[in-house]
């Protein structure tokens, strides 16, 4: 039609590439082919013409919010002559009503982010990721931090639930390992975190989580209760997160890691993966980040606790074991997310890992063999009904020895044969070598022999050296007791 302005139809047709007969069609009817075909109409009879006016419609306006497929099932009590294939129907005609006379809906407004501005927390489950850590399933979340500006992001796997010590040990790593400090820190809620606690604690922990941020001069900030896409910056990479782990782990081809250090390398790997990407916008915005301050803050409770008799404390419905000597002393316990560090006065006595209470609200039990054996000994009866027995043998092999035991050779001599073992696995510092030849004696259904087993794992005699003693005479001592001061200190 451009070129028909300036030259005849048919140098125009040949020029546009058409046939003449094509280009005098277009000349006498311009219209395009597509606006020739007439619309086409119903092909069979409307099946909700007589009721969604009448019936659907006062529905929508009496409850705004009702779900599609709740009118289609009412529709379908009401009328069950109609053919149930009106599902869809149905659902396009409704959301063609909403679009016309339904409710207004929330508007998401998108921000412009600055750089080194918003830093945001959050943390996300990985229960269903079926991670084991040597064969045993790890129940664990991944605490997530990001700027919104650049995308930086920094993984730590939490064994516990939402709490302050993870989420100040979580922040205060991703800011040493970024370098810096936004101005504004973002969480949710924390209703997790907030869950069966009273007044009291939670003014605390709200409390000491103004005072992080204050000691890294952080604004805090959270968004409403309920209102996840407020914290939309982090809810999202969230989820691309958890989908990158499982990809990973599709392609490691196993779920199982050695320990839980092997575990958390793995995650700090996909996330170095994510930040590289974004490496140049990272670098911009730390450029516009506040300073470290010259120290990290506290990121653990401090609990004070006295050891019972038992030999241990209960911390968290958990009951752990200590050295027996510690009884009756009062202890200093850090509680990390991970393990606890005990203390007696200034001093610190050991690293504990932290356990944590079961699901039913049943206590649990971090116990250490070497810590009681030493009264065990004396009293070998009391492992029959011991409250943490289960959790009390250091390696399956122990337990499975004991329960064969108990078949065998009754209570009583189960009892004093697992604790000569127990015993000799604390002496001797022969755990995992004697576990393998208790494995084999079960494989074999044997008794273990006691004796044969000590003197397997004791001392050998050519390691032993040979120690010479001379004594003095003991007249010696009398002639220096009588002798006079005078030549005591010549001589000395």
């Amino acid at each position: 039609m451009t070129l028909k302005q300036t030259h005849t139809v048919p140098v125009a047709a040949a020029k546009a590439g058409i046939s003449q007969a094509t280009g005098y069609r277009i000349q006498s009817d311009p219209t395009m082919p597509s606006q020739k075909k007439k619309p086409r109409g119903r092909r069979r009879p409307d099946p909700l013409a007589d009721i969604f006016d009448a019936e659907v419609v006062p529905m929508l306006q009496s409850a705004p919010g009702i779900r599609p497929v709740a009118v289609y099932e009412e529709v379908m009590r009401n009328h069950p002559q109609l053919d149930p294939g009106i599902r869809r129907t149905l659902e396009r005609r409704i959301r063609a009503w909403n679009a016309e006379h339904g409710p207004e809906q929330e508007v998401m407004f998108r921000q412009i982010h600055e750089p080194g501005k918003m830093g945001l927390s959050d943390f996300t489950a990985m229960g269903k990721s079926g991670v084991t850590i040597a064969g045993a399933p790890l129940d664990h979340r991944l605490y997530h931090f990001r700027l919104a500006y650049s995308g930086f992001q920094h993984a730590h796997v939490v064994l516990g639930g939402e709490s302050y010590v993870a989420l100040a040990e979580g922040l205060q790593n991703a800011l040493w390992t970024l370098g810096g400090v936004p101005a504004v820190h973002r969480t949710d809620s924390l209703s997790a975190a907030f869950k069966n606690l009273d007044q009291a604690a939670r003014d605390d922990l709200t409390d000491r989580f103004d005072a992080l941020c204050q000691h890294y001069r952080m604004t805090p900030t959270r968004n409403n209760k309920g209102v996840a896409h407020e914290n939309g910056s982090i809810e999202s990479p969230n989820g691309h997160l958890k989908r990158a782990v499982e990809d990973a782990l599709l392609m490691r081809g196993s779920r199982n890691f050695e320990d839980l250090p092997a575990y958390r390398r793995f995650i700090d790997e996909i996330v170095g993966r994510i930040n590289a990407r974004n490496a140049k916008r990272i670098d911009v915005e730390r450029e516009s980040l506040r300073p470290l301050p010259a120290r990290r803050t506290t990121d653990y409770e401090e609990i004070a606790l006295r050891v019972t008799s038992s030999g241990g404390f209960t911390l968290r419905k958990v009951f752990y074991t200590v050295p027996s000597r510690l009884i009756g002393h009062q202890l200093r316990v850090r509680l990390y997310d991970d393990r606890l560090e005990v203390f007696l006065g200034g001093t610190l006595l050991m690293t504990l890992p932290r356990g944590r209470a079961f699901r039913d609200g049943s206590h649990g039990h971090v116990v250490n063999y070497h810590h009681v054996i030493h009264s065990l000994r004396k009293k070998p009866l009391a492992l029959m009904g011991l409250v943490y027995r289960d959790q009390l043998f250091p390696r399956r092999a122990f337990r499975d020895m004991f329960e064969a035991l108990l078949e065998q050779a009754g209570e009583k001599a189960a009892c004093r044969m697992t604790v000569d073992l127990l015993a000799l696995a604390h002496d001797r510092g022969c755990e995992a070598e004697l576990a393998a030849h208790l494995e084999e004696d079960l494989s074999q259904h044997r008794t273990p022999d006691i004796p044969t087993l000590r003197a397997l794992f004791g001392p050998s005699e050519d390691t032993l050296p040979t120690v010479k003693v001379q004594l003095a005479d003991l007249k010696s001592y009398d002639r220096l007791a009588s002798a006079p001061v005078s030549d005591l200190e010549v001589t000395a």
